[in-house]
């Protein structure tokens, strides 16, 4: 299945630990097929846990091929791995290195690159890990259809 990765920035006046209000930007990432959806859905997730009024600052697409989760408690944040796949040019015999980022939810930096290698396990392509980087995201509202939701064409599947 196929992700639009979107990283929405939501603005709110949060009250901090010494008790006065500060206004903070924090951004989230929604798997949407637009910049509207990724909006709407945003707006959808957020409301239950913001109290007061808050604003969608900016929408800009993220290039994340794969997420990897983690259902651990200590596990909240979440780590940026750029990752190069090691191929073989038949014609030339030459390495070619292909880029790709990876977003990966994990304790700590050793914890994230431990939880990489073991979502990574069932690749067969070589990969070298090139960098990895704390993001400052606060949650993933990944797409799930609702179980109810009948398909416009059901037979679809079937041909």
């Amino acid at each position: 299945m196929m992700h639009n990765w979107f990283e929405c920035k939501i603005r709110y006046e949060k009250v901090a630990e010494n008790g006065m209000n500060k206004k903070v930007t924090e951004p989230y990432l929604v798997d949407a097929l637009s910049f509207t959806e990724a909006e709407s859905r945003i707006i959808e997730e957020i409301t239950p846990f913001i109290s007061g009024e808050f604003t969608v600052s900016d929408i800009k697409r993220a290039n994340y091929s794969e997420l990897f989760f983690c259902e651990d408690n200590e596990a909240d944040k979440w780590f940026k791995c750029k990752l190069y796949f090691i191929t073989l040019d038949e014609k030339s015999g030459a390495e070619k290195k292909t880029a790709t980022n990876v977003l990966v939810q994990a304790a700590d930096l050793k914890d994230s690159i431990k939880k990489l290698d073991e979502g990574m396990k069932g690749t067969m392509a070589d990969y070298v890990i090139a960098s990895v980087a704390e993001t400052a995201i606060m949650d993933v509202y990944p797409y799930s259809a609702e179980p109810d939701v009948k398909p416009e064409f059901p037979d679809a599947a079937n041909r």
